[in-house]
């Protein structure tokens, strides 16, 4: 009786262990999928751009030229566009999102922490063609008759603030840019102070510090974290498509003045895939897209990076 209680013991196990090994092995095929199309998309874009690569090589990426009439493609007044609209909105939103991450984290009340966080994420969950909606007809106007006059009477001497104040640009670009990337990281930098163990609070708060100095001691523990929140933000900044063609005047040109229209890498995409006739100009795109997705991919694996890192010191302590 015992042996065949034993017996029936070991099949159960062995079909535990079966279903567990099937379990995993099948968990392990989602995984790759995810590798296997990541590789797929890198390589078709790669082959798609193989035209323009062999016309104009490196040359490609350091030359301002875009004229499809004449067969002449670069792709740099796009780089700089993607770059200058980018660095603009983590100029403007890094200090928001910090000051409202640390209020939600270390100072709100719950009433008001529920309901400030309740709106960051109806700010994220918003379409970007209603951001780009709200920029032509809202944030446009009111930067060409408001605020880019302002800045050329008082900062007129500088040259980022020179030119017609058109309402459409770069620091338009960059506004709109900033409202959709505060959120990512508000959120992040808000999940990062949460992660430091309370005991380091207490400990500043038993050796005589202050609550900002409390404060101060936990944004400097949390700087890898912030700094990778920031990067993340960045790539989304980075890729961010149709809000940023509607608000950025889709020309392509290279001026120091934030007020003239520029185009960014997605931008270009969006306007001109669809009507781009000859393959010279198609591959041309393709091969904006690569680099777009190049840097993208770039940003994102090193926010990841720095945030895990972060984590992973955080539960060491």
């Amino acid at each position: 009786m015992n042996k065949e209680i034993t017996v029936g013991i070991k099949e159960i196990k062995a079909r535990k262990k079966l279903s567990d090994l099937f379990f995993e092995n099948l968990t392990l095929v989602f995984a790759l999928m995810i590798i296997v199309l990541v590789v797929f998309i890198i390589y078709e874009m790669f082959m798609d751009s193989k035209l323009s690569r062999e016309i104009f090589g490196f040359g490609f990426i350091f030359s301002q030229d875009w004229n499809p009439v004449k067969d002449k493609f670069g792709a740099l007044t796009f780089v700089y566009g993607t770059l200058i609209s980018s660095i603009i909105a983590l100029a403007i939103s890094l200090p928001v999102s910090i000051g409202v991450a640390v209020y939600l984290s270390e100072l709100a009340a719950n009433v008001f922490k529920t309901a400030i966080s309740f709106l960051i994420e109806i700010l994220a969950a918003i379409p970007s063609i209603v951001y780009g909606f709200w920029g032509i007809f809202v944030l446009a106007p009111f930067m060409r008759t408001t605020v880019q006059p302002f800045l050329q009477s008082t900062l007129g001497f500088l040259p980022i603030f020179q030119g017609n104040a058109v309402g459409f640009g770069l620091l338009t670009a960059g506004i709109i840019l900033a409202i959709m990337v505060t959120p990512i990281i508000t959120a992040i930098t808000r999940d990062v102070l949460k992660a430091i163990p309370t005991s380091q609070r207490e400990a500043a708060y038993a050796l005589g510090a202050t609550k900002w100095e409390a404060i101060k001691m936990a944004l400097l523990n949390a700087k890898g974290g912030i700094l990778g929140a920031t990067v993340l933000g960045l790539g989304r900044a980075v890729g961010e498509t149709m809000a940023v063609t509607m608000v950025i005047g889709n020309k392509a040109q290279i001026k120091a003045s934030l007020f003239e229209p520029s185009y960014s890498m997605a931008s270009v995409i969006a306007n001109e895939f669809a009507e781009a006739s000859g393959g010279l100009h198609i591959s041309s795109l393709i091969e904006v897209g690569l680099i777009l997705f190049a840097v993208t991919f770039i940003i994102n694996s090193f926010a990841r990076l720095l945030i895990y890192s972060f984590t992973r010191k955080t539960e060491a302590k």
